[in-house]
């Protein structure tokens, strides 16, 4: 089994699919990272030679992946509050930042539905 990154990539997958476990590296970075190392898209993870690993490690030393990528992700969110901007706002009430419609939508941001009472009407 690879581990690259501190993930053991799943060893029965292609390399092209295990090296997007890691987080940071999706399709696209993972094809230049095997077109980088020379290594075929079809080759399985347990079939990598310990050469292509060390080979992989040090391609994806470039790349800010998992937890560097993370905290960098955090730090801008703070950022983004501390200064008070608009986005910032929206994170602080965790509702949609960029400027998807809530009136109707975005019930995974804002929660279960809340049920309110409607207008009784006055009878005489």
């Amino acid at each position: 089994m690879a581990r690259l990154a501190g993930v053991d990539l799943p060893k029965n997958k292609r390399i092209s699919i295990g090296l997007t476990y890691i987080y940071g590296i999706g399709p696209y970075v993972a094809q230049e990272l095997l077109i980088s190392c020379n290594i075929e898209n079809t080759v399985r993870v347990r079939d990598l030679s310990e050469g292509q690993v060390v080979e992989l490690r040090s391609a994806i030393r470039e790349y800010v992946i998992e937890g560097d990528l993370k905290r960098q992700e955090n730090a801008n969110i703070r950022r983004l509050k501390d200064t008070g901007s608009y986005r910032g706002a929206r994170h602080k009430r965790k509702l949609p930042v960029r400027g998807q419609r809530t009136h109707t939508n975005a019930r995974t941001k804002r929660g279960k539905k809340i049920a309110v009472a409607g207008k009784k009407k006055v009878t005489k």
